[in-house]
């Protein structure tokens, strides 16, 4: 019995993805994970669900990777695809917002949520480092919110408190104190957000 929901898990899989955080696992190894758990629990209960990944170098190359799309089954092909994710290049998160966005408005569920899964603040080459690339992603959240969906983002970033609610409403993040933690916590926040 199929909710009606529909959820996009938009994943940042920029350059700063590939730091450690322990001696066995990095970032991007983390978000793989937190990817490949959030496939199997949706999977099992029949909710719809997209999942994308982006990084970015400069406006002109928006790279946006279609990992599983909303008709797309999940099986091996997008295990496949998530498993070879590979940290590259930064974070200009208003214009991945934006397309997810776009993508997710079409959908034609009641609710519809838009998942971030980020380790730090938007930032690329240009002037987008700093206030323009806050003000920009503020912008691309506020036009989410227009289409009526849900945007929430998860960070790694233990700074996130610093900027995190001007960007999305103090309601409309967590930070998740401990990396390693994300795949169970990212289930957990679903099923909160859900309900």
């Amino acid at each position: 019995n199929q909710r009606d929901l529909a959820t996009l898990l938009l994943a940042d899989l920029s350059l700063s993805t590939d730091a450690a955080i322990n001696d066995q696992q990095r970032i991007i190894d983390v978000i793989t994970n937190s990817l490949l758990l959030f496939g199997e629990a949706l999977q099992a209960c029949r909710d719809r669900f997209a999942l994308y990944g982006f990084s970015s170098r400069r406006r002109e190359e928006i790279r946006f990777y279609p990992l599983k799309t909303f008709d797309e089954a999940y099986g091996d092909p997008v295990r496949g695809r998530i498993q070879a994710i590979r940290p590259g290049y930064y974070t200009r998160m208003g214009a991945a917002i934006r397309h997810a966005s776009a993508l997710l408005a079409r959908q034609a569920s009641s609710q519809r949520l838009l998942l971030i899964l980020t380790d730090g603040k938007p930032n690329d080459l240009d002037h987008y480092e700093g206030r323009h690339g806050i003000e920009d992603t503020r912008m691309a959240v506020r036009e989410a919110r227009d289409l009526g969906l849900t945007p929430f983002c998860i960070t790694i970033d233990r700074e996130g408190d610093a900027y995190l609610p001007w960007l999305f409403g103090s309601t409309g993040y967590t930070v998740i104190q401990r990396p390693d933690h994300l795949p169970q916590k990212l289930l957990t926040l679903y099923s909160q957000l859900t309900r």
